[in-house]
């Protein structure tokens, strides 16, 4: 049976800060991001599973997504850490924001390469994550692709 790739897209908004950045993305602000997941599989050829012809069902997979992905980072702030936006986080949370601290600088590249983490580890056995396309403006986004990470 042939490997088939299924795309599913998303869309959340978030809000962070680059610390240490020399433009106008080191002060807080935030995108409407969009996030295209495409896993590649073999559709289930088992006429008798009611998800047959199916690579995996596009409900399963978008559950998957907003639970680790859309759930928590939409309209939420993230900042990195081991910086002293950490003062401002604490202040945030103490108001009532959501946010999220992560010990990376919150860049669409790494933001991309946190989510594939968090999308692999959750897909059943047999689907692969193929690609993920991060877009955070109408012109900017970053791309992790399985491929490339072996």
């Amino acid at each position: 049976m042939s490997n088939i790739r299924i795309t599913k897209q998303f869309s959340f908004e978030t809000g962070h800060a680059l610390y240490g950045y020399d433009g106008k993305c080191k002060n807080v602000h935030g995108h409407s991001y969009k996030l295209s997941v495409t896993v590649i599989g073999s559709p289930i050829t088992d006429r008798s599973n009611v998800k047959f012809g199916m690579v995996i069902d596009f409900s399963d997979l978008k559950k998957i997504v907003k639970e680790e992905i859309v759930d928590q980072f939409d309209h939420a702030t993230v900042f990195n850490q081991t910086t002293p936006h950490i003062e401002l986080a604490n202040e945030l949370k103490n108001r009532g924001h959501h946010v999220i601290l992560v010990d990376y600088q919150p860049t669409s590249e790494n933001m991309v390469v946190d989510f594939a983490e968090r999308i692999k580890s959750r897909l059943p056995e047999g689907i692969i994550l193929f690609s993920l396309k991060l877009q955070e403006t109408e012109s900017s986004f970053a791309e992790w692709y399985a491929s490339d990470n072996i």
